[in-house]
């Protein structure tokens, strides 16, 4: 076999994503639907966390005094910003995706510019990183109001915003590339989204689960070193210990981001 002959099987078995600029286009044009949506986009994120604050921080927080030496809603506060994060990230990837690849045919208008299709989908996963960000601003200004966290904080939560958005896109995106329908995101959403939810230290600390719990939640959900690294930045206790948290979510991005492009192309060009 000539060199020619094996450095072209290599091509073939080597996946490289070709992407460029024009990815922002696929964002801007999402960015632009929101916009003139704007308030019926607005209106949620604002409600539900005041909605989780009556009803956990100040209602179940009479029973729960504290929580290693805050009150409950301050304690809570943090997990619901990162609740934002991962919510408007997800869903942004899975069913909104999902809608404007498969009923909207969004997707096959944008590939007939030329912008390609790695393009269009390094677009929607920034998307939904930049929604997750807006999202966390909407709930961050909510806890802020009622006195749980300082206004000054959001200069950090930003950047760790859209670092936990661009992971939980990309596992949305990864959905989106799998599910065969619409209706089987209940899948990924009962089986990963919302166990995440419930053991991740959003309502209570990880430490009060049993050993083996607490290893498979640091291992398996991204959320709890959201939690973990929103909760310090919030409460003013940031630690070297952080670092890893942060390095954790960066090095499953790096990995999660290419393997969504990889699987949706897969399954977008037969």
């Amino acid at each position: 076999m000539n060199r020619g002959s094996i450095a072209a099987i290599a091509g073939r078995r080597l996946w490289v994503p070709h992407l460029s600029s024009r990815a922002w286009t696929v964002w801007r044009r999402d960015f632009d639907v929101f916009r003139r949506l704007f308030w019926v986009n607005f209106a949620v994120p604002m409600l539900e966390p005041i909605l989780y604050l009556l009803a956990l921080g100040f209602g179940l927080g009479l029973f729960v005094k504290e929580i290693h030496g805050v009150s409950y809603s301050r304690f809570i506060a943090p997990g619901l910003v990162s609740g934002a994060i991962m919510y408007g990230a997800f869903f942004e990837c899975s069913y909104a995706s999902f809608v404007r690849m498969y009923y909207q045919k969004t997707f096959d208008a944008i590939i007939a510019t030329p912008v390609n299709l790695e393009e269009v989908v390094a677009g929607e996963i920034l998307w939904g990183a930049t929604r997750s960000a807006i999202n966390a601003t909407v709930v961050f200004f909510v806890v802020s109001v009622f006195g749980l966290t300082s206004p000054f904080f959001l200069l950090g939560i930003l950047p760790l915003a859209f670092l936990g958005g661009l992971l939980f896109a990309s596992f949305g995106m990864i959905s989106t590339s799998l599910v065969p329908a619409i209706e089987h995101f209940n899948y990924p959403f009962f089986l990963f989204i919302t166990p995440m939810l419930l053991l991740s230290g959003i309502f209570f600390p990880i430490e009060i689960l049993p050993r083996a719990l607490q290893s498979a939640s640091f291992t398996l959900f991204p959320l709890a070193h959201l939690v973990k690294i929103a909760r310090a930045l919030m409460l003013s206790r940031l630690g070297l210990g952080l670092l890893w948290n942060l390095l954790w979510m960066a090095g499953v991005a790096l990995i999660a981001f290419p393997l969504a492009l990889y699987l949706m192309q897969r399954r977008l060009i037969k």
